[in-house]
């Protein structure tokens, strides 16, 4: 009995030290491709072309960064990014929460009529054509508000809000009702303050999608001046990699700096940020994708 105990025992700390071992694999293989751009973004271009970097650089260096960023181009780009991700987030989270709180009532009048019109728009888009043919239209063509206006209601978010402003509790808006409060008031007072998952959800993943995009900025903008950081490095990495003239190929040799080192660097610029900012939401992200997915 003890033999079979101790087999069994056995047993377990092998098959632990299995799954260990694959996970560990995995994660490494997940993330060494991050460190990879890393490493490269703080080495000379040169030693990446000749002897490659693996583990770390051979020769530390910041004239990467200092060759990228001080083009007066990325600090105009990094501003309007900002602003677009900043403004963006915050009006996408506001009207797409103000609707679907409009929506989450049962007893809405025509109430699924809505409904199928939010699920028909969220699946049977008209086609780049005619959205390019309405935004010029409303005079959103080559403006700030083009980067704005269209993402201000995700359909995607707004039937994940309705889900969850239906799982709050009745008693609640009830009471508050007793006490005089308006539909307004409810809203601010008692919906926004349980809702901290949910708006933390929608603003991670609009404001990563307003971080990231560059197809509006490529198509529906002419403005140097209203670029975004994304389009930038879509710039960077779409240039040749061979210096275009002898006077480039001796810079690079003399400043270590090559096509390749600063497509790394333009891509350790551009995720960076996110990065950053997302270990602080990851706790209500989790939240508000569960409470989201439930339905009333």
């Amino acid at each position: 009995m003890a033999g079979t105990v101790w087999s069994q025992v056995q047993k377990d700390r092998v098959m632990d030290i299995s799954v260990t071992v694959i996970l560990t694999l995995m994660m490494l293989t997940m993330l060494y491709p991050f460190y990879y751009v890393l490493i490269l973004s703080f080495s000379k271009g040169t030693d990446a072309l000749v002897s490659g970097v693996y583990l770390w650089p051979k020769n530390f260096t910041w004239e990467n960064y200092y060759h990228l960023l001080r083009d007066p181009k990325w600090y105009q780009a990094f501003l309007v990014t900002v602003a677009r991700t900043v403004s963006g987030a915050f009006l996408g989270v506001t009207f797409t929460c103000l609707v679907a709180y409009g929506l989450s009532h049962r007893d809405l009048l025509f109430g699924k009529v809505y409904f199928i019109i939010v699920i028909f728009a969220m699946y049977f888009t008209g086609g780049l054509i005619p959205y390019y043919v309405v935004l010029r239209a409303v005079g959103l063509l080559n403006s700030f508000a083009v980067y704005i206006v269209p993402t201000m209601l995700s359909t995607f978010f707004l039937l994940v809000a309705i889900s969850f402003f239906r799982e709050i509790p009745n008693e609640l808006k009830e009471a508050a009702h007793i006490d005089g409060a308006n539909e307004w008031t409810i809203f601010y007072r008692v919906v926004l303050p349980v809702s901290t998952p949910l708006i933390a959800t929608i603003s991670l993943f609009t404001g990563v999608g307003q971080w990231n995009a560059w197809l509006d900025s490529a198509y529906f903008v002419q403005s140097e001046q209203l670029r975004t950081l994304a389009f930038r490095m879509i710039e960077v990495i779409n240039k040749s990699n061979a210096p275009s003239d002898a006077i480039g190929a001796a810079n690079s040799v003399s400043t270590g700096v090559t096509s390749y080192s600063l497509q790394v660097t333009a891509m350790v610029i551009s995720i960076a940020p996110i990065l950053c900012v997302y270990p602080f939401l990851q706790k209500y992200f989790i939240q508000g994708i569960m409470l989201g997915s439930v339905k009333g």
